[in-house]
């Protein structure tokens, strides 16, 4: 078994006023040699957006680009003609393909949105760009795992063009969970969002995160009440 340990406090920051965001990987202006990407986990953004602002018309291509809102409302336009509002327990998905625009605001003109905006690299170059938006049900996640992203069509959650699945859980203090990996060879990126966990045998707090590989299965024993977000991905 491999680890890779990335404590909250080592993410790179920055501070737009408008924008306050920690990058678990190296992202725009941050750059780590040692935090490029996570197997096929390639960018993890924990962002705060101010009231009434966002992200302008922006491109991106080849690239599986997945919105968790934890708090708020995020409102989205694209270039497929795509408008809507995406907000707390739902899940939104862009297959970027051979390009696409779009732009992504907070909806409140006078509360903060959270966010976590995840991208992982496509197993496919060049496809049709599409989007998907989903509801999740929080009931679906008490105290178990709950499927949020899946490889394949018609599964739980929403789909992505690459071998990999994310699972969201919210547990109770003292819970032991047992997580064994869906594919041989990939990896798993343990990421707490809230609460503490210990991940074999290595304590985790809120917004730490880390990588293991090289092995089947993984313990996850929670220290406080808990909320997860699991990401198993390929490692090649």
């Amino acid at each position: 078994m491999k680890t890779i340990l990335h404590k909250a406090n080592s993410r790179g920051h920055a501070n737009f006023g408008w924008l306050d965001t920690y990058y678990s990987f190296s992202f725009a202006d941050y750059y780590n040699p040692e935090q490029m990407h996570f197997g096929k986990l390639r960018v993890l953004n924990d962002d705060t957006v101010a009231p009434g602002m966002g992200f302008g018309t922006h491109p991106h291509d080849n690239m599986e680009i997945i919105t968790i809102v934890t708090q708020g409302a995020l409102e989205h336009k694209d270039s497929m003609g795509n408008t809507g509002v995406i907000c707390e327990n739902e899940i939104q998905v862009m297959s970027a393909g051979t390009g696409i625009t779009h732009s992504e605001f907070n909806h409140s003109k006078d509360h903060h949105l959270r966010l976590f905006q995840i991208w992982v690299y496509a197993n496919k170059r060049n496809v049709v760009p599409r989007y998907c938006q989903i509801k999740l049900n929080p009931e679906d996640r008490k105290n178990k795992l709950q499927q949020v992203v899946s490889p394949f069509p018609g599964k739980e959650g929403v789909w992505i063009y690459q071998e990999a699945s994310f699972f969201m859980g919210s547990f109770d203090k003292g819970s032991v969970l047992s997580f064994s990996l869906q594919k041989k060879n990939n990896g798993v990126y343990v990421f707490i969002i809230e609460g503490k966990a210990m991940v074999e045998g290595q304590t985790l707090d809120r917004r730490d995160g880390m990588g293991i590989s090289e092995t089947d299965k993984i313990t996850i024993t929670t220290e406080q009440d808990t909320e997860i977000l699991i990401m198993e991905v390929p490692m090649g």
